[in-house]
């Protein structure tokens, strides 16, 4: 009963019965009743509250995605040059998509970088219902709704102030600044590129995702009884372990 409960919050103590008695046990309503009570769990919750955010991303888990922006600072002679880069992430795999990389982006960037994502072949949007994002005035661009809207796509605006419902866009920055970015030292947007593609690499088909508990998407073929390899990026800066087929 407590993990009907923990599983379905909106579950009253009849539907709980109910489940119970289908499973082929036999139990009153107020033993059922008592027992959530007992347990801190209201036995008649209010249907009428909107459900909460944690169980809107679990009931749209594979048609949800999320961007954000991260900066990078580049030496530039004797100057330092902030870089913006623009990312979305889907929530279910963790893949990552980059968009084209502008200094100081703006309107004209933010609808170029739509009509991408939206691409009739290749878009990183197609199949996704929503695409959160926070309150940076760049979203506010014109049109740039529209053009994900044409496809299905409903943006999700979040509160002011709330990094942590973005939760997995903030941690992918974390990331990718804490296992790359923090240790090198970059002069040149090709420079930039080069090394977000040298992490995405590493991120998507090397690097164990403790939340999915596997590679996300495995290129290498493996072999159970090979010996241990290691594979390197960046100059041994990022290092993965496995076994794999001659």
């Amino acid at each position: 009963m407590i993990r009907f409960k923990e599983e379905n919050p909106r579950y009253g103590y009849q539907k709980i019965r109910d489940q119970v008695i289908y499973l082929g046990y036999t139990i009153s309503k107020s033993s059922v009743k008592n027992i959530l009570i007992q347990n801190g769990y209201d036995p008649e919750p209010d249907l009428t509250v909107r459900s909460t955010w944690h169980e809107f991303i679990k009931s749209h888990w594979d048609v949800l995605a999320a961007c954000d922006f991260f900066t990078i600072e580049l030496l530039v002679g004797r100057k330092l040059v902030r870089c913006t880069v623009f990312f979305v992430i889907e929530l279910a795999t963790r893949k990552v998509f980059y968009a084209p990389i502008k200094l100081q982006p703006d309107g004209p960037y933010m609808k170029q970088v739509a009509k991408i994502l939206t691409d009739s072949e290749s878009g990183f949007l197609h199949g996704k219902r929503y695409l959160i994002h926070d309150r940076d005035p760049l979203y506010r661009t014109d049109g740039l709704h529209g053009i994900l809207k044409s496809i299905g796509v409903k943006p999700v605006r979040l509160p002011a102030r709330s990094p942590d419902l973005n939760c997995y866009a903030e941690r992918f920055v974390k990331s990718v600044k804490s296992e790359c970015m923090d240790h090198l030292v970059l002069s040149s947007v090709r420079q930039l590129k080069y090394v977000l593609e040298q992490f995405a690499l590493y991120y998507h088909h090397e690097r164990i995702h403790q939340t999915l508990d596997r590679i996300i998407e495995p290129k290498h073929i493996l072999d159970d009884k090979a010996e241990i390899t290691c594979i390197e990026r960046l100059g041994g800066l990022l290092k993965s372990y496995h076994r794999l087929a001659a």
